[in-house]
């Protein structure tokens, strides 16, 4: 098993009389990509900050590789917090290249560093540019410029692609799948749960300050399947059988297994009824259990 480079154990934390964390545990392993999901106000950005000692805990122990957080670790991690501060006078180049230096590269490294990264965010042209004159997007690249410069082991990115558009969410993403191939964990919050398909290895949803899922995105899923598959197929289907239940569209069938019924003999059913173009397990979107879980009670 993988070392846990994050653990959460029975957190608590309020502010006055709001409890914002009750009782909350996760572990996040090295090497992974773990998403940290949750409506506005759920406590995500809380738990972000209580593990960096930004906040303390009322009960419970936060810790990095086994230890709570401190200053000496600031060069292993990288922080992007959900409110973005840029010293907007600054220049792109130097600012990114101070950062650099703040987290321990020499001015060549940082500088060298700065430059790779311009060129693959497509703001090669802008380094003697004052932040205050690029767009809001653009300001968000060199933010997380500044995150990512020092190429840290661990990566904490609240809200990473918030303001960008399409085009600059997917070259955030193929940044961090970049780096994360290369060894970094990370963890990450977002609202956008396509995000969370393309890049996360597993998932922890909170709702009002407590866990409401956990594990892996096929996990998750299977866990809130209705036991369907979805068929493409050309010949004629029954609207029900001792198997099964059909919603029949044209040539596109969803099938719902009646309770108790393996899967297996359906496919069979199917296969030997009509020619079968097209069969796949009818498994919910992650948006579609996000809505169900935030709206439950």
């Amino acid at each position: 098993m993988a070392n846990i480079v994050i653990s959460v154990k029975n957190f608590y934390k309020a502010f006055g009389t709001k409890k914002v964390i009750e009782d909350l545990s996760f572990d996040v392993f090295e090497g992974e990509i773990f998403a940290f999901l949750g409506a506005n106000g759920s406590g995500k950005t809380t738990t972000i900050r209580t593990l960096l000692n930004i906040y303390k805990a009322d009960k419970g122990e936060l810790t990095i590789n086994g230890k709570v957080y401190d200053s000496t670790m600031a060069s292993y991690l990288g922080y992007l917090p959900e409110e973005r501060g840029l010293y907007l006078t600054s220049r792109v180049l130097e600012t990114l290249v101070y950062f650099g230096q703040l987290k321990g590269l020499s001015k060549s490294e940082s500088t060298n560093n700065a430059q790779a990264y311009l060129a693959k965010v497509g703001l090669e042209d802008k380094e003697k540019s004052e932040l205050k004159k690029l767009s809001s997007g653009q300001q968000q690249k060199i933010q997380l410029g500044i995150t990512v410069i020092n190429n840290p082991k661990l990566l904490i990115l609240d809200e990473p692609t918030k303001g960008l558009d399409p085009v600059n969410r997917e070259l955030l993403l193929s940044i961090l799948m970049d780096l994360n191939n290369s060894g970094s964990t990370i963890i990450f919050s977002t609202h956008q749960m396509e995000e969370v398909e393309k890049i996360a290895d597993r998932l922890l949803m909170i709702k009002d300050g407590k866990r409401a899922l956990y594990g892996t995105l096929s996990e998750v899923k299977a866990n809130y399947s209705d036991n369907s598959i979805k068929l493409s197929f050309e010949g004629s289907l029954p609207s029900e059988t001792e198997l099964f239940t059909a919603n029949i569209n044209k040539n596109i069938a969803t099938i719902l297994l009646k309770p108790g019924i393996a899967q297996s003999d359906v496919i069979k059913y199917l296969a030997d009824k009509v020619k079968i173009n097209r069969l796949e397990e009818n498994s919910p979107s992650l948006n579609d259990i996000f809505i169900k879980v935030m709206n439950s009670k």
